[in-house]
């Protein structure tokens, strides 16, 4: 399930409730009652480093990162 932020208007708390998509977004503070605001928040998550991409994802030719012309569609061509 994931999980949302909010903010309460009144006393300015911030919290996280876990909740299905089918459920209603939250409206109240849970500790004073208070008119909440769901929070747009981070992703909880990056990709980071060569991955999936660089371990043949591609049916791309293998490429050294020359200036051949089998190369010209080749990422590695155009950043190497």
């Amino acid at each position: 399930m994931p999980l949302y932020e909010y903010q309460c208007e009144a006393c300015g708390l911030v919290f996280e409730a876990r909740q299905k998509f089918s459920d209603a977004p939250l409206s109240s503070c849970r500790e004073c009652g208070g008119k909440v605001e769901k929070l747009i928040s981070r992703a909880g998550f990056s990709l980071k480093g060569g991955g999936w991409y660089d371990q043949g994802y591609t049916n791309a030719p293998s490429c050294s990162g020359g200036d051949s012309a089998g190369c010209a569609a080749c990422p590695k061509a155009a950043n190497g």
